[in-house]
């Protein structure tokens, strides 16, 4: 199924981590420089090691123009009026540049690591947008308090801690998505999706763009207006031998995935259902390094772009540039002359001539 609405691959966030490690939240305020020095349009950073509030708030303070954002925070460690209030601290700091991207983690995470009972994931992300929302309104327009849910009972504002109204309220949200459900609910409730990277070209396009038009249309909007932000697997290299490398690494990350069942619907879409279910159970085992070498080239070239530099920028231009609207990608400053071709393939993926 063809989605003809949606704008061409236009705007370039670089995020700010490495696959393997964590951003240094002491240089963050730096690396926004020189983000917004190159040209890109955003810069986003996801809840890994660093709280990503604050790794935004010093991102706001360095620069101006760039667009800044959560890609993702975890909403359902905190609750809807903490997630709102560091947005909105944000905004009023960024002066309208802020994005709140939210995710769910996954249920061992939520239960184990930050001591959350669980609950359907999809339900309770509309509900926590809703509340997030809700608070918003109030401080925004001096309304009472009062939403009532499922999991949330909000009723309680008073003058000490109402942050007041901001000059840019409409703060966006984002919701990371893999499964066809949590895309309709983004459709309702969110202005823009994130699809995991391991959702290929084809399930963008065949499930989760279906999913977010029938949740526009439940709620009466329009799937126009929504964002579509990926950020894609990616091997790439200056020369053929460093890509063996990378293209290792990425076996590595897609067998991983594969092996986690909440993403097993985007395998199972490609008829890998299977073999997600056996490296499932190599992962339970430890068998890490066994991992990768199922993931055969066909599988690899579906959920990851491989080339060298000179190829890079228009080979993601061509496999996502009438899917999506923002897309992350960057490339190590490391030797003379990266700077200006990292600068080169930002105007290729920017380029807003349709994609063939």
């Amino acid at each position: 199924m063809k989605v003809e609405t949606l704008l061409p691959l236009g705007k370039v966030d670089p995020g700010l981590r490495q696959p393997t490690s964590s951003i240094d939240i002491a240089s963050v305020y730096d690396d926004a420089k020189i983000v917004e020095g190159l040209g890109y349009d955003s810069l986003m950073v996801e809840e890994t090691k660093v709280d990503p509030y604050v790794a935004m708030a010093l991102a706001a303070q360095a620069t101006s123009r760039l667009q800044i954002g959560t890609a993702v925070a975890i909403a359902f460690a905190r609750s809807p009026t903490v997630s709102a209030m560091a947005a909105w601290n944000l905004q009023r700091l960024s002066k309208g540049r802020f994005t709140l991207g939210l995710g769910t983690q996954v249920k061992g995470h939520i239960e184990r690591r930050f001591g959350f009972k669980w609950s359907a994931p999809g339900p309770w992300m509309r509900e926590y947008i809703q509340a997030v929302r809700a608070v918003w309104n109030s401080w925004q327009n001096s309304e009472p308090l009062d939403f009532d849910g499922l999991h949330y009972r909000l009723n309680l504002i008073v003058p000490l801690f109402d942050p007041g109204p901001i000059e840019h309220p409409n703060i966006p949200i984002h919701v990371a998505a893999v499964n066809e459900y949590m895309c309709q609910v983004a459709g309702e409730v969110a202005d823009g999706v994130r699809p995991h990277p391991v959702c290929s070209a084809d399930y963008i396009e065949a499930v989760m763009l279906p999913a977010l038009a029938r949740g526009a249309a439940l709620a009466k909007r329009n799937p126009a207006a929504f964002a579509v932000c990926i950020k894609p697997l990616i091997a790439t290299a200056p020369d053929e031998q460093t890509l063996v490398e990378k293209i290792r690494d990425v076996r590595a990350r897609i067998s991983f995935y594969a092996s986690t069942p909440a993403y097993r619907a985007a395998f199972a879409h490609h008829g890998l259902g299977e073999l997600a279910d056996e490296l499932k159970l190599l992962s339970k085992a430890q068998r890490w390094e066994e991992m990768p070498q199922f993931i055969t080239d066909d599988i690899l070239e579906r959920y990851a772009v491989v080339g060298l530099y000179d190829q890079i920028a228009g080979k993601l231009k061509a496999r996502y540039g009438r899917l999506v609207s923002h897309a992350e990608f960057s490339i190590p400053l490391r030797e003379p002359g990266d700077e200006e071709r990292l600068r080169e393939m930002l105007v290729t993926l920017r380029d807003d001539e349709t994609t063939p």
